[in-house]
């Protein structure tokens, strides 16, 4: 048996009809222009303002930079796909997307959960805030997210990477997705689908139980605020970064975490379009861009911009 006849896989997309390919492009486009706009914008901001290099700011500026490495992984390819037809993706290409795809959104989990722990010692313990949340220790819960992602995810996608596909070889989907893989391998996958349910099932409510438990303290925190504005205003805060959390979790948990579904049908590729392009556009302007010390930054950066420009 010839173990070695796929050379490529076929990504089915996203769309049937060239009419909506295009709209489709065109809304994809803007999305990734606003992510790579949004996370560029915290990286300069955080990084050449002095006021800005408080633990939160360095937490945002390693999200950012994460968030743009992971949709880099698929939304070019896919933008060319949508606009020259061409679906095909060789199987190094298809196996380096499939690991980056599921390690970077691993470590967009763990980043999460670190950014909520982040803003439980600053409102819920101010006075030792600076004490815990030390430059040393910022640094070593960053790299724990990096390291942990990967290690938790290199061995199931290593695994995938290994066996043997012998056709046929289309996916309908728009980045290859590890489920729908192991559906095309000619052998048994049943110790790897295991190996990666049990996997998600830690990382995805693990990350999550951390995420709600520091904002459900942080929430009975603002309601001892004395002022009525203070509380309005940290509640509107708040409530925007538990809508994008809530989002990215419930899409992510109920497209994965799935024992009886394998994945291929379309309602599947609508979720991965919420977890990792809609909540991946909205992050850096919920969770930096409406910050007052970054939009202050932000603002005197454009001013001495344009004045620049008027002197030329």
């Amino acid at each position: 048996m010839n173990r070695t006849t796929v050379v490529e896989f076929v990504l089915l997309g996203l769309a049937n009809s060239r009419h909506l390919e295009i709209t489709l492009f065109l809304f994809l486009g803007i999305a990734y222009f606003l992510i790579l706009l949004g996370n560029i914008s915290v990286i300069t901001i955080t990084l050449t303002n002095n006021f800005l290099q408080s633990p939160m700011y360095y937490f945002l500026r390693n999200f950012a930079l994460l968030e743009i490495t992971f949709t880099s992984t698929f939304l070019p390819s896919t933008l060319y796909s949508l606009l020259t037809e061409k679906k095909t993706i060789s199987l190094p290409g298809c196996f380096l997307q499939m690991l980056l795809f599921y390690c970077l959104g691993t470590c967009t989990l763990f980043h999460m959960a670190a950014m909520s722990l982040d803003r439980y010692v600053a409102i819920c313990h101010p006075l030792h805030y600076t004490a815990i949340m030390s430059s040393r220790f910022c640094l070593q819960l960053i790299l724990s997210c990096w390291a942990l992602s990967f290690l938790s995810m290199f061995p199931p996608t290593i695994m995938i990477v290994q066996l043997p596909f012998c056709g046929p070889n289309a996916m309908n989907h728009f980045y290859c997705d590890a489920s729908l893989l192991l559906q095309l391998s000619c052998t048994d996958t049943g110790l790897i689908e295991e190996l990666m349910f049990i996997t998600l099932l830690i990382i995805l409510p693990g990350t999550l139980i951390v995420t709600a438990v520091s904002y459900g303290c942080i929430i009975v925190t603002i309601l001892h605020i004395p002022s009525s504005a203070g509380r309005r205003k940290a509640f509107s805060t708040c409530s925007a970064h538990l809508i994008v959390v809530t989002v990215f979790y419930s899409t992510c948990i109920y497209r994965y975490i799935r024992p009886e579904q394998r994945g291929g049908q379309d309602s599947d590729k609508i979720l991965s379009l919420f977890f990792s392009v809609l909540t991946q556009t909205l992050n850096p302007y919920i969770y930096s861009l409406r910050n007052r010390q970054v939009k202050q930054a932000l603002k005197e950066r454009m001013l001495k911009f344009s004045g620049s420009l008027r002197q030329m």
